[in-house]
């Protein structure tokens, strides 16, 4: 069965992939490379050698993908306190995407980028031990990460407004899986 996004508003965009809202089960969304920027496009981007590597190399779904479930493998099922939960591919009207958890708060609102909070709350002391938990955690797991960027982080908040967990939704995985990389 195919889903339909092409009538949504994708509420994220990111270099190359677009976030919707799962039609049929808001705790979960899918993200689908943009259309106007394709696995062809981003190759043609990349200078030598890195044009060289296979088309599938540059498919941050199928990479995602990929690490996500290495890092379950290795860490267990603690790895969810910290890195979204991945379900697996679905099809969908505007190709095949990466259907996730959508992190919300306990008020049901999509949680804020940790960007976002600081901007709105600045670097609190409960905002300031969350990013120690995280810390720990990316430190003692020796989780692989590219570049953790702010907004790439979710901040889940309470129904009080406390943050209840910090969640990585991107850049994950090594930072050269290639030695010329």
């Amino acid at each position: 069965m195919t889903v339909i996004l092409s009538g949504q508003e994708p509420f994220a965009q990111g270099g190359n992939r677009l976030c919707f809202v799962h039609p049929e089960d808001d705790q979960r969304c899918i993200k689908v490379r943009r259309p106007d920027f394709t696995l062809e496009d981003l190759r043609r981007s990349k200078g030598f050698p890195k044009n060289l590597r296979p088309l599938s190399s540059f498919d941050d779904n199928l990479e995602e993908y990929r690490v996500i479930n290495d890092i379950c493998q290795q860490v267990g099922p603690e790895t969810f306190r910290h890195i979204y939960k991945c379900y697996g591919f679905v099809e969908t009207d505007l190709g095949l995407g990466l259907e996730c958890e959508l992190i919300r708060d306990a008020s049901g609102l999509i949680s804020l980028s940790l960007k976002q909070y600081i901007w709105e709350h600045g670097y609190t002391d409960s905002c300031r031990k969350a990013v120690d938990v995280l810390t720990r955690f990316w430190v003692s797991h020796r989780v692989p990460s590219r570049k953790l960027l702010t907004h790439n982080i979710m901040v889940q908040q309470t129904e009080n407004g406390e943050i209840r967990r910090l969640v990585v939704i991107d850049g994950l995985g090594s930072p050269n899986l290639l030695p010329w990389g």
